[in-house]
């Protein structure tokens, strides 16, 4: 049975939002979100990474998705952070670049405990099936802010932003599968020379 397990709520006047979140899993998802676009594109971060994920969010859907979106990245970065621990003999970085079919992008993440984002992702339409592709950078924002995590994402190639958006999350997947697989090199041993995460 895996230890690197976390159940966070998180409930705001905005959103209630609970994750269970298993890093050694095999990809396994239920979502209830309200937002079935978020819902794809967390399935391809569960299966890429391996990554076990059960998402509830009840939210103000009745304004729009936004709070929604950016609680869920909030809560999936506590879940994180409360998984991965002391963060003792992981690999820590991780990187992947993922196409689909004219769409390519890149994904290079750091478990550096210090909160950064650069994101050059350029949609060629605002929204996807009534999804505001705005929220998408909000949600990273979000869940990097509370993972401790570096993060970089830039789409290289695209022009079908379902694409774009896919490879964002499917690259996110892979990069992190890397970054929390335990190292039988660095057993017991913190990857950093300062000594703390």
């Amino acid at each position: 049975m895996s230890l690197r397990t976390a159940e966070i709520e998180r409930n705001t006047l905005e959103t209630r939002i609970k994750i269970k979140l298993d890093l050694d899993g095999t990809g396994q998802t239920r979502f209830a979100t309200g937002v079935p676009f978020l819902e794809h594109m967390l399935e391809q971060v569960a299966r890429h990474g391996l990554i076990d994920m059960d998402i509830t969010a009840i939210g103000d859907l009745h304004i729009d998705a936004h709070h929604t979106v950016e609680d869920v990245g909030i809560t999936l970065g506590q879940a994180f952070t409360a998984a991965i621990g002391d963060k003792v003999g992981i690999v820590r970085y991780g990187h992947a670049y993922v196409p689909l079919d004219e769409a390519l992008s890149r994904v290079v993440i750091d478990f550096s405990g210090r909160p950064g984002l650069v994101y050059d992702v350029k949609f060629p339409r605002a929204s996807i099936g009534g999804f505001d592709v705005d929220l998408l950078r909000e949600f990273f924002q979000g869940f990097v802010n509370h993972a401790g995590v570096t993060l970089h994402i830039d789409n290289l190639k695209g022009v079908n932003a379902h694409h774009v958006a896919e490879t964002i999350f499917k690259a996110t997947g892979r990069a992190l599968r890397m970054a929390i697989a335990l190292d039988p090199r660095m057993a017991g041993m913190m990857p950093s020379t300062k000594g703390t995460l």
